[in-house]
C-alpha cells in the first residue's frame, strides 16, 4: 500500500515542480528544463527528481547549480501546494535515458544503412 501511495505522491511532485520550474524560478541559468520522473521513497523523507535539460553539458551543470540553490525555495513552495506532513527532501539528477534512447537509434539506423548496401 505505501508504494501505491508514494508512485501517487511521486507524480503529485513531478506536476507541481514542473509548473514551479517553469513559472516561478527566474535565475538566468536554468535552461529548458523537463521534469521528467520521481521517485520518492516508502517513507517519503526523500524524492529524486530526474531531469532532462536542453544543451551541452555547461549549459547542464550550470542548471543543476541554479536548481540546487533553489532547493530551500522549491521545497517551501512545494510544501505549500501538496498538503503532506513533511515535505520531502529533494535530490535533483540528469535522465540519462532519452540520450541513451537517441544513441540506440542513431546506432540502429546506420545498421539499417549498412544492411541496406
Amino acid at each position: 500500500m505505501a508504494k501505491i501511495r508514494a508512485g501517487r505522491v511521486g507524480e503529485q511532485i513531478k506536476k507541481e515542480l514542473s509548473q514551479l520550474i517553469q513559472s516561478e524560478l527566474k535565475d538566468p541559468r536554468i535552461g529548458f528544463v523537463t521534469v521528467t520522473g520521481v521517485e520518492v521513497t516508502n517513507d517519503l523523507s526523500q524524492a529524486k527528481v530526474y531531469l532532462s535539460v536542453l544543451g551541452d553539458n555547461e549549459q547542464k551543470n550550470n542548471t543543476l547549480k541554479a536548481l540546487e540553490k533553489a532547493n530551500g525555495f522549491l521545497r517551501s513552495e512545494l510544501g505549500k501546494r501538496v498538503r503532506l506532513r513533511h515535505t520531502p527532501e529533494l535530490i535533483f539528477k540528469f535522465d540519462e535515458s532519452i540520450a541513451y534512447g537517441s544513441h540506440i537509434e542513431k546506432l540502429l539506423g546506420e545498421i539499417g544503412k549498412n544492411e541496406d548496401n
